[in-house]
């Protein structure tokens, strides 16, 4: 019995257990071990060790882009070890669908590499062999032939090999002609070729056999998708004259970028009456033939251009054959910046362009001491001796 040092009421001992006293730090330890072991357990399934791959075979990736679509492609390769002339209709790179006798497929295609899935992502929408293939990442299979190969592409990626393949799983099946190669290829690759601006050749090669396949993207149709998408959203003006000069550059959906540069420029809070966002509305609205137009909004745009801006605007002008509109330009950023190399040397190129080669002669010298560098001095000196010559210098 004790006494409660705070009520001074009696209060009797806990019955004394030997087991409880000399057991209890133990069974604590083996708890915490316990603990220990099963946290390591769960570490060593989070984080494997790192090893090469199996086989010795190498794992590689490879991309491109064309246009806004990134093509990714990531692969094992193996590697022909000694055994040209028995790669192809053999089980290491079999004919058709066959059984391997592992997974759960009875009829297999060829895995087209080593280990894992080779896959293929698309972010955007393509079409292979002229057939339409939605965005995605898709496992990479090969039916092979002797002179004719057919692809298969499967919404299944994270297989091993093709033993799990499920032809229920095919987003895409297309058949191509193989090619013969001249010399052997160790290790499989993949490798892009052929590119163009809306298209590229995947070329899958290894031992003496090359099978390729064409990837179209409609480069144009999806850049502007992107752009609608990206616009239901806060965006700056540079982005609409972005979007509106990439119209101008394919000639293309004119009305639309002229919404957009007016957005740019009349928007609430983010939109700016500026140089560049007039001008490029006012070389939209010349591209549609609305010359009278684009010619007042330049004339409210051209007070707010830098020199460099105003001069390449006159250079613009010249290559249009509008001489005499270029002449009023050059004149404007002349008298706003005498005495500069780019503004007298404007001038006569205006004058040379309107055939008033002794007013264009008398510019070029001028302008000659004031050329910035060696380059410069050297064309300079060679229009002065094309104007002396009585020939045009544009």
């Amino acid at each position: 019995m004790t006494a409660n040092p705070n009520t001074g009421n009696i209060v009797p001992h806990a019955p004394y257990n030997r087991a409880q006293q000399t057991n209890g730090p133990m069974k604590r330890s083996l708890l915490t071990m316990a603990l220990m072991a099963t946290a390591f357990c769960g570490i060593s399934q989070i984080l494997p060790l790192t090893a090469a791959p199996d086989g010795g075979n190498k794992k590689a990736s490879v991309s491109e882009q064309i246009g806004i679509v990134k093509i990714g492609i990531n692969y094992s390769r193996p590697g022909v070890k000694g055994r040209e002339g028995r790669i192809y209709n053999t089980p290491i790179a079999h004919y058709g669908f066959v059984d391997q006798g592992h997974g759960t497929s009875y009829s297999t295609p060829w895995r087209a590499g080593a280990n894992e899935n080779t896959t293929f992502s698309f972010s955007q929408p393509v079409k292979i062999e002229g057939k339409d293939l939605p965005a995605g990442t898709y496992g990479f299979f090969i039916a092979l032939g002797e002179s004719e190969s057919t692809l298969i592409f499967s919404t299944v990626s994270t297989s091993w090999g093709s033993f799990y393949y499920d032809p229920s799983f095919d987003a895409l099946r297309v058949t191509v002609k193989n090619k013969t190669l001249d010399k052997s290829v160790e290790w499989l690759k993949y490798e892009f070729t052929d590119q163009t601006d809306s298209s590229a050749v995947v070329a899958m090669s290894w031992e003496k056999r090359m099978i390729p396949f064409r990837i179209d993207a409609d480069v144009k149709k999806l850049q502007m998708a992107s752009f609608r998408r990206e616009f239901m959203t806060t965006r700056n003006y540079e982005d609409f004259i972005q979007a509106a000069q990439y119209c101008l550059d394919n000639n293309m959906e004119l009305e639309q970028a002229l919404a957009w540069m007016d957005r740019a420029i009349s928007f609430r809070i983010m939109g700016r009456a500026n140089y560049r966002t007039l001008s490029t509305k006012a070389a939209i609205l010349t591209r549609m033939g609305r010359v009278e137009e684009a010619r007042k909004i330049m004339d409210e745009a051209l007070p707010m251009g830098t020199m460099i801006e105003i001069h390449f605007y006159g250079r613009q002008l010249l290559s249009m054959k509008q001489t005499a509109d270029a002449l009023k330009v050059f004149k404007l950023n002349y008298d706003k910046h005498p005495k500069e190399y780019t503004t007298t040397l404007g001038m006569a190129r205006a004058y040379s362009a309107t055939g008033d080669f002794k007013k264009a002669l008398g510019f070029a010298k001028t302008a000659l001491p004031l050329v910035p560098d060696p380059g410069s001095k050297t064309r300079v000196e060679g229009m002065i001796k094309l104007l002396e010559e009585g020939k045009d210098i544009n």
